[in-house]
């Protein structure tokens, strides 16, 4: 974890008596004797990086989200670079995607070379609008690149038509959505190439970082493991520049004991936004509050529960929150056409409406599994005192059944 990493979970997470953003600890109790035994079991193999527990951990995820075959690597962001690696998508090359996102999902297209396109976004669910992909599309177009943000699946099927008549591949971003789902198909087999992340907060999170890669396509997955090991064919035998880019032993056995539990986390989680939809309602919020919406035909697996703040009053909300030691953040206060670092591409504030409205309205809250009714309530009631002021009633409507 980067410095700066720390320093913004350090400023998100409250004080000990208040609600937290996130709390692993729910997770790692019950599994603390199993994790254990994964991790010794490792060190006594002293097989650190690949082997076994690896294999092992890739062939579960690759029948969790009924692909073919799994590639386990470092990163999450890495998982999406060596996707674009393995199609070649190069300098010259465009790849259009969302401007609202974590920044991997552009800066693994900036670094193969190729140019991200930025398109604007659906304002209800925050993913890639497919109509504004369309006409995205030239000649130097090579792949969509779709985000499966905050754990709920793009709108596909009009990316999968306007892939196969354009000949473009399609590599999903599903670092926020393992076990997501799209007209009953699993993220990471929606596309040409799926990206997970095991970032420690994901809903799948490891001891560290690390990531994974599914296809069903047998020779993109052979590659995918040379482009991995420097482009290693076996013997030292290098037979294109690839990266290092490995899963560990450690974090593979970590994952695989984790992922024996994630159905009943994603329960949980869905429970938690259930009940926060109940509880906006009973303190008659939506008139100042947008909720996630659940698009038809979507399993919403909500690694993160993203509520608009109407009238310009989210940065005043968050300040007031923290405040009252009540966990929250913003997911992102910058779309990725305005970021310093893609100025050359030409964008300009105004391009992009919806990103940047998303952006100054966006306000996540705890979701994590373990959170207590409580809490949420704590959460919500804290909501209602600060948008209706404190001379408002803050106790719940209770309507007749």
């Amino acid at each position: 974890m980067s410095e700066n990493q720390a320093r913004r979970i350090a400023a998100e997470s409250p004080q000990p008596d208040g609600v937290p953003f996130v709390d692993l600890s729910f997770q790692y109790a019950p599994l603390n004797d199993e994790l254990r035994q994964a991790a010794d079991r490792v060190f006594a193999s002293q097989a650190f990086i690949l082997g076994q527990e690896v294999e092992t951990f890739e062939e579960h995820v690759a029948e969790y989200c009924d692909s073919r075959f799994a590639v386990g690597c470092a990163s999450g962001s890495d998982a999406l670079l060596l996707s674009l690696m393995a199609l070649d998508i190069g300098p010259g090359d465009e790849v259009i995607t969302t401007p609202f996102s974590f920044f991997a999902t552009a800066s693994c297209i900036a670094r193969t070379g190729a140019r991200p396109v930025f398109v604007d976004i659906d304002p209800a669910s925050f993913n890639l609008d497919p109509a504004k992909v369309e006409d995205a599309v030239t000649t130097r177009t090579r792949a969509i690149l779709p985000v499966h943000l905050f754990g709920q699946c793009a709108e596909m099927e009009p990316l999968w038509r306007l892939a196969v008549r354009n000949g473009l591949a399609i590599i999903e971003d599903a670092c926020q959505a393992i076990g997501a789902e799209y007209r009953g198909r699993r993220a990471g087999v929606l596309g040409t190439l799926g990206c997970f992340s095991f970032f420690p907060t994901k809903n799948l999170g490891g001891a560290g970082d690390g990531g994974i890669i599914t296809t069903d396509d047998a020779e993109l997955a052979d590659r995918l493991r040379r482009l991995r090991m420097h482009g290693d064919a076996g013997g030292y035998r290098h037979v294109e520049v690839g990266i290092n880019s490995r899963l560990d032993a450690l974090q593979a056995a970590v994952l695989d004991v984790k992922l024996r539990h994630l159905e009943s986390w994603t329960a949980s989680r869905q429970q938690n936004a259930r009940r926060y939809g109940e509880l906006f309602r009973q303190y008659e919020l939506l008139d100042v509050v947008e909720l996630p919406a659940v698009k038809p035909e979507r399993r919403h697996v909500f690694n993160q529960y993203c509520i608009r703040v109407k009238g310009s009053r989210r940065d005043m909300l968050l300040a007031e929150l923290r405040q009252r030691r009540i966990g929250c953040t913003v997911y992102y206060p910058a779309p990725l056409h305005l970021q310093e670092c893609f100025r050359d591409l030409g964008y300009r504030p105004g391009d992009l409406p919806e990103a940047e409205a998303a952006a100054a309205d966006i306000l996540a809250l705890p979701i994590f599994p373990g959170l207590r009714p409580e809490q949420q309530e704590a959460v919500v009631r804290a909501i209602a005192e600060i948008l209706r002021g404190q001379d408002r009633r803050t106790r719940p409507v209770r309507r007749a059944a």
